[in-house]
C-alpha cells in the first residue's frame, strides 16, 4: 500500500525517535525548574548544560556562546533588535533574500531611526559584489546575510563577506545550514562573523527550541526581561525537554552529516535531471547549494495548483517558504533574483530529508509527470 511521502524538510522535519525518548522524562517525572536549588532543579540545570555543550560542539563554538531561544525567528530578532538597542542608529545591511524574521525586524528598526540597505543578488541568488561594496561604503553598523537560503538552498560565503565588513557586527541566519553543511563558528568568528541563528526543528529536533550563537564581546539588550536566564539575554523558565532534544538532535545530525550530504545530493541531482527533461527551470542551479534542496518551476503551471495536486497524490512539497506561504504574491527571493513573475508563480520546492529514498523520488517524478499531463490537457481544453 502506498504511503504518503514527505518532501518538505526545509519547512520542518519529523522528530527523531531517539530525540523523543530523551525528551520524555523531562515532560513527566523530571519536572524541575532549572533555577531551583533542590535536586530536581539541579538535574534540570545539568540537562541544559549537557545540551548546550552538544549544540556548541555541532557548531564549533564554546558552550558559553550558546544562548537558547524558542527558535530561529527569536534568535534573529534577538541579534538585530538586541544589538541595535546598544548602539546609535545607523545603517543595517541585509541581503535581498533574507527570511521574514530578519526582514520584519529590520522594518521595525526603521521606525527607530535605522536605515535598511538591501544587498542585491545575482540571477543565481548569490550576493552581488558591486552592490555589497557600495553598501559597505556607507559603513553599516550591522550586517545580516543568511548562510543558506530556505527556498533555493543557495549558499553564501559569509566568511568572505564578513571579512569585508570590518567595523560592523555581522550576523548570519544559519537555520537551514545546520545539519546540512559543516559549520565552524570558531573559524567564522575569526573571519568576522559575530553571531549565528539556528533551530532544532530543521534537524529532526523539537519545535520550540533554537539558539543564537554569539561572540561574547557583542553587547545585546534582551528582548524579554525577567529572571535573567541565559546570561540575562533570554529570561523565562527554560523549556528543558525541548533544549535536551535540541542537544541530541545536533549530535545526531553532526554524526551523519557527511553520509547524508552525499546521498541526498545524488537524489537531488537525479531528480533535477528528470525535471530538466520535463522542461523545468531550477532556480539557483549555477550556485553552490544545499544538497537536499531543489526549487523549480514549469512553464505555464501554477505552483500552488501543482502543490495541491501533488498533495492529493500523496506527496508533500512546498510552493516557497513555509513561514510566509500565506502571501499570494511571488516569492521575494525569486523577485530579487530577477525571475519573471509568471515563472516565479510556478515555483515549487522539494527538500529532501534523512529518510527519503530513491524509490520515493522516482514515485514523485511519476506523480509529477501524470499531474502535468492532466493540467496541460485541462489548459488545452480551456484554451
Amino acid at each position: 500500500m502506498f504511503a504518503p511521502v514527505y518532501l518538505d524538510h526545509n519547512a520542518t522535519t519529523p522528530l527523531d525517535p531517539r530525540v523523543l525518548e530523551a525528551m520524555l522524562p523531562h515532560l513527566s517525572a523530571r519536572c524541575g525548574n532549572a533555577s531551583s536549588r533542590h535536586e530536581y532543579g539541579r538535574a534540570a540545570r545539568r540537562a541544559i548544560d549537557e545540551a548546550r555543550a552538544r549544540v556548541a560542539a555541532a557548531l564549533g563554538a564554546h558552550a558559553t556562546e550558546v544562548v537558547f531561544t524558542s527558535g530561529g525567528t527569536e534568535a534573529n530578532n534577538l541579534f538585530l533588535k538586541g544589538a541595535a538597542a546598544c548602539i546609535k542608529p545607523g545603517v543595517l545591511a541585509i541581503s535581498a533574500l533574507e527570511h521574514p524574521s530578519v526582514r520584519e525586524p529590520a522594518r521595525d528598526l526603521s521606525r527607530l531611526g535605522w536605515r535598511t540597505a538591501e544587498i542585491a543578488v545575482d540571477a543565481d541568488g548569490r550576493v552581488d559584489p558591486e552592490s555589497y561594496a557600495a553598501i559597505l561604503a556607507e559603513k553599516p553598523q550591522l550586517v545580516s546575510v543568511m548562510l543558506a537560503n530556505n527556498e533555493t538552498g543557495v549558499l553564501q560565503d559569509v566568511a568572505a563577506l564578513a571579512g569585508r565588513a570590518r567595523g560592523a557586527w555581522f550576523h548570519s541566519d544559519a537555520v537551514q545550514a545546520l545539519g546540512k553543511i559543516d559549520i565552524d563558528f570558531r573559524a567564522l568568528n575569526a573571519a568576522g562573523v559575530h553571531a549565528l541563528s539556528v533551530s532544532a526543528h530543521k534537524i529532526n529536533g523539537p519545535i520550540g527550541a533554537g539558539a543564537l550563537v554569539v561572540d561574547k564581546r557583542l553587547e545585546l539588550r534582551a528582548l524579554v526581561a525577567g529572571g535573567g536566564q541565559e546570561r540575562g539575554l533570554r529570561s523565562g523558565t527554560e523549556n528543558v525537554a525541548a533544549i535536551v532534544g535540541f542537544g541530541l538532535a545536533c549530535e545526531i545530525a553532526a554524526a551523519r552529516l557527511e553520509t547524508d550530504g552525499a546521498r541526498l545530493a545524488a537524489l537531488r541531482d537525479g531528480l533535477e535531471r528528470e525535471l530538466a527533461r520535463l522542461g523545468a527551470t531550477v532556480f539557483g542551479r549555477g550556485a553552490a547549494r544545499l544538497a537536499n534542496t531543489s526549487y523549480f518551476a514549469l512553464p505555464e503551471i501554477d505552483g500552488e495548483t501543482l502543490v495541491a495536486r501533488l498533495d492529493r497524490a500523496g506527496f508533500a512539497v512546498a510552493s516557497g517558504s513555509a513561514c510566509s506561504s500565506a502571501a499570494p504574491e511571488p516569492s521575494h527571493v525569486l523577485r530579487a533574483m530577477a525571475v519573471a513573475p509568471e515563472l516565479a508563480r510556478g515555483a515549487v520546492r522539494v527538500s529532501l530529508g534523512h529518510d527519503n529514498t530513491e524509490q520515493q523520488v522516482a514515485d514523485f517524478l511519476a506523480a509529477l509527470t501524470a499531474t502535468l499531463t492532466q493540467l496541460r490537457r485541462m489548459r488545452a481544453l480551456a484554451g
